[in-house]
C-alpha cells in the first residue's frame, strides 16, 4: 500500500518521462527558454507546488519548547523541536531526516509569525487579499512588489519553519544563538564560538531518537550565512543547505563596502537584535523555571556590537581609533575572520537564493562561483529583490517555483534520496534586469565580453544632472576636469532602498527612477542600443580623480535609461579614495588586461594616503549583474561624491574629506572608463 507522498512522486516521476525536456544552447553557452524549455519550467513548477501544498504523509505538527542543548563550554541554548504527527495525533516516532535553523532574531518571533501562519484559513485569506492588490502603473508599485514576498515563500524560508515540509516527514530543529533569544551566553557575532555552537547542534540533533542521522540546514539573512559557515566544515551529518540571501564576504557586503559604513542597514539591524534578545521567557517566569544564567548574560552584554559601530561613526582621527575599531579594520583579526566566508571550503549541497537589490547581492554569484561541487550538487536562484521581499516573483507562469518549494525538492533530494527533477532545474536561474526570468549553463553569461567604455565631456542630451556627459566606445578627444559635490539627493536613490533592506523602495521615484538623485551627480549616458545588449558579471569603474582635500567619497551606479527618460539602477558600487588599495592576488581581470572586480583590503595598513591636487586612479568594484538593454534604451554611469544615508566613510576618513568638492579628470592620456561585460559593443 502506498503512502499518499508515494503516490504524488511515482506521477511526478512518470509525467517527467513522458515529457519533453530540451534546453536550446545559443551565443556560447547562455541557455533561453524555447517552447519546450517553457513548458518543462511551468510542469516542473505545477507539479513541484502541488507536491508541496498537496497532501503530506502526517495531518499535524507537534512542538517541544524550549528544549536544552548544552554546548561543550556548558553554555545552554534553546531549541523548539517540531515534530510531524499522524491523523490519530501520535507523534512520529520513526527516525526521520532533521532540518536544523539557527536564529539570532528569537525563535518566539518565528513562532508566533509560524502560528499565526497555521491559523485554518488565514493563510490562504491573506494570499487572496494580496492577490486583488494592484498598484502597477501608480507611485507605489513597489509597495506591491514588496508584499509579493508573501506568495514567493519568504515567510517560511526566512524563519527557516515550513509546516509542509515537516508533515511531509521531516523533524525541524529552530535554536537561538548564543547570546539571543532564551539562549544562554553573549552574542559572538558569527565567531568561532558561534560556528562550533552549529556544528555542536547538528551533532546533537542528528543523535537525537527521532532523527535518522540526516541533518539540512535551512533560514535566511544571518541564518543563511550560519549554514553556509557550518558547510565550510562540515560535520558528517550535515547533507544539504538551503540559504537565503546570505552573505559571505561581510566587510564588502554590509559592513563597510569600499570603507562606507553601512550607515542604514546596520543601526537598524543591530537595535532590532539587541532588542529582542533581552525578552525574557515569561512561561518560566511564570513556572518557577526562570533561568537567572541567562539573566546575568543579558546583564553582561545587553547591546553587542553597539560600541563598534559608534566608534566607526564618531572617532574623529586615525590617532584616535580604538582597539575594537582597529580590529575590525586589521584582517587578521577574530572579529574580520568571523565574518569572512570561505565559500570554496563548503563540501555539502547548496542551493543559493540572493537578490540583485540585496544587501548581500555582492557574495551571491560570488560564493555560487566558488563553491568547489560537481554542477548538480549547487544550484543558484537570483531575483530581482530586496533584503525584505526574497522569492517576489517566483511561483508565478514563468517563473521559477516559490522559494519554499524549491527547498522541499532539495532536501528530498539530498536527505530521503528522493529525486523530484530537480537535477534538470538551473543550475543558474535569474530576474534578467529589463526582461524577464533566464535560465544560465554558468554565471556570468559566457558570450559576453568586457570592454571598455570611456566616460565622455561631450553632453548626452538626456539627463538634467550635475553634469551631462557620454558614454564612448572611444577615449575623450580633449582633457576635461568635471566638478561633482557631496549632497543629500541620494536620499532618494535605489541605493538608499538597498541599505534599508528594501523598506524605502514603496517610493517608485526613488528606487525605480535615479532622476532625482542624478541631480546631484555626474551622468553619462550610452547612445541608444540597437539591439538587445546583454550585461553579465561583475563591472569595474576606473576613474581618473582629483581631490581638494586629504580624502574623497565615491560612489557609481550603473543605469538602464528607458525612451521615456527613466533611469533604473542595475548595480551600485562606492570607494573611500584612502582604501583604495587592490589586492591583486584576491582581484580578477579580464583578457583586456583592466580589473573586472578589484577587492579592497579595507584595512588601516592598506591605507593610501590622497595628497591634494593630485589625481589618483581609483578602481570602484560595482556589483556584478544580469541584464538586458532593450532596443531603444541607455546605458548610464552616475557618480556621486557621497552615498548618504545607505552608507558614509569611517569617521576619521570623512573628516578628511572635509565634505569638500570632488574633481573627475576625463583625460585622454589616463581615461576614466567602465570595464563592462557585454553581449555586443554599445553604440
Amino acid at each position: 500500500m502506498f503512502s499518499r507522498y508515494q503516490v504524488a512522486q511515482r506521477l511526478v516521476c512518470v509525467t517527467r518521462v513522458t515529457t519533453a525536456l530540451t534546453i536550446v544552447v545559443v551565443g556560447g553557452g547562455f541557455a533561453t527558454h524555447t517552447a519546450s524549455a517553457e513548458s518543462r519550467v511551468e510542469t516542473q513548477r505545477e507539479q513541484w507546488t502541488a507536491l508541496h501544498d498537496g497532501p503530506q504523509d502526517y495531518a499535524d505538527v507537534h512542538i517541544d519548547w524550549d528544549v536544552p542543548i548544552r554546548m561543550s563550554d556548558g553554555v545552554v541554548l534553546k531549541a523548539n523541536v517540531y515534530r510531524p504527527v499522524d491523523a490519530a495525533g501520535t507523534v512520529a516516532e520513526r527516525p526521520l531526516p532533521t532540518i536544523v535553523n539557527l536564529t539570532p532574531y528569537t525563535k518566539l518571533l518565528s513562532n508566533l509569525v509560524d502560528s499565526a501562519m497555521a491559523v485554518p484559513g488565514l493563510q490562504p485569506l491573506a494570499l487572496d487579499l494580496l492577490n486583488r492588490v494592484n498598484l502597477s502603473g501608480t507611485p507605489f508599485s513597489g509597495f506591491e512588489d514588496l508584499l509579493h514576498a508573501l506568495d514567493g515563500g519568504t515567510v517560511p524560508t526566512m524563519l527557516g519553519i515550513d509546516r509542509s515540509l515537516i508533515r511531509s516527514g521531516y523533524t525541524l530543529v529552530v535554536a537561538d544563538v548564543r547570546g539571543t533569544g532564551f539562549s544562554q551566553g553573549t552574542w559572538d557575532t558569527l565567531g568561532a564560538r558561534e560556528q562550533l555552537d552549529t556544528r555542536e547542534v547538528i551533532d546533537w540533533a542528528a543523535t537525537q531518537p527521532w532523527s535518522n542521522g540526516k541533518v539540512g540546514m535551512s533560514g535566511g539573512s544571518y541564518a543563511g550565512i550560519n549554514q553556509l559557515r557550518a558547510a565550510e566544515n562540515a560535520p558528517p551529518a550535515l547533507k544539504a543547505i538551503f540559504p537565503v540571501e546570505p552573505g559571505s564576504d561581510l566587510m564588502r557586503d554590509v559592513v563597510a563596502p569600499g570603507g562606507g559604513i553601512g550607515a542604514t542597514f546596520l543601526p537598524l539591524w543591530l537595535s532590532n537584535v539587541n532588542q529582542l534578545k533581552l525578552i525574557p521567557d515569561m512561561r518560566s517566569m511564570l513556572d518557577g523555571t526562570f533561568d537567572w544564567r541567562w539573566f546575568r548574560d543579558r546583564v553582561a552584554d545587553p547591546s553587542t556590537n553597539y560600541d563598534l559601530l559608534i566608534q566607526a561613526l564618531i572617532t574623529p582621527s586615525l590617532a584616535d581609533v580604538p582597539p575594537t575599531l582597529a580590529a575590525a579594520l586589521d584582517r587578521d583579526s577574530d572579529f574580520r575572520k568571523g565574518i569572512l566566508g570561505h565559500p570554496d571550503r563548503i563540501t555539502v549541497p547548496t542551493f543559493v537564493y540572493g537578490g540583485w537589490h540585496d544587501i548581500f547581492a555582492n557574495s551571491a554569484t560570488t560564493l555560487f562561483n566558488a563553491i568547489p561541487l560537481a554542477a548538480n550538487e549547487k544550484r543558484l536562484v537570483v531575483g530581482d529583490t530586496y533584503h525584505a521581499n526574497p522569492g517576489a516573483g517566483t511561483g508565478v507562469p514563468g517563473g521559477p517555483p516559490r522559494l519554499e518549494v524549491l527547498q522541499r525538492v532539495w532536501f528530498d533530494k539530498w536527505l530521503k534520496n528522493i529525486d523530484h527533477g530537480i537535477g534538470d532545474f538551473g543550475p543558474v536561474t535569474v530576474w534578467e534586469q529589463g526582461g524577464g526570468w533566464v535560465t544560465l549553463d554558468e554565471f556570468p553569461q559566457p558570450d559576453t565580453t568586457h570592454r571598455r567604455v570611456y566616460l565622455t565631456a561631450t553632453p548626452s542630451g538626456t539627463a538634467d544632472s550635475g553634469y551631462d556627459g557620454s558614454l564612448s566606445a572611444t577615449k575623450p578627444d580633449e582633457q576635461r576636469t568635471l566638478t561633482v559635490t557631496p549632497g543629500l539627493t541620494t536620499v532618494c536613490s535605489r541605493d538608499t532602498a538597498q541599505g534599508a533592506a528594501g523598506m524605502t523602495a514603496v517610493l517608485d521615484m526613488c528606487a525605480k527612477d535615479s532622476r532625482i538623485a542624478e541631480r546631484n551627480a555626474l551622468t553619462f549616458t550610452s547612445a541608444p542600443v540597437g539591439a538587445q545588449t546583454i550585461i553579465s558579471g561583475p563591472m569595474n569603474l576606473h576613474l581618473n580623480a582629483v581631490h581638494d582635500a586629504t580624502d574623497g567619497y565615491w560612489a557609481a551606479t550603473v543605469n538602464d535609461v528607458a525612451p521615456d527618460g527613466t533611469s533604473t539602477v542595475l548595480s551600485t558600487g562606492q570607494l573611500t579614495a584612502s582604501m583604495r588599495a587592490v589586492d591583486e592576488a584576491k582581484s580578477t581581470r579580464s583578457a583586456n588586461g583592466d580589473y573586472t572586480a578589484p577587492h579592497n583590503p579595507i584595512t588601516l595598513d592598506s591605507l593610501r594616503p590622497v595628497v591634494p591636487g593630485e589625481p589618483v586612479v581609483l578602481d570602484i568594484a560595482v556589483i556584478p549583474v544580469q541584464a538586458v538593454l532593450q532596443p531603444g534604451h541607455r546605458l548610464r554611469v552616475d557618480v556621486f561624491a557621497g552615498n548618504s544615508p545607505k552608507a558614509v566613510a569611517f569617521r576619521p576618513l570623512l573628516n578628511n574629506t572635509e565634505l569638500k568638492p570632488q574633481y573627475l579628470r576625463l583625460d585622454p592620456a589616463e581615461p576614466s572608463f567602465v570595464n563592462l561585460p557585454t553581449s555586443r559593443p554599445l553604440e
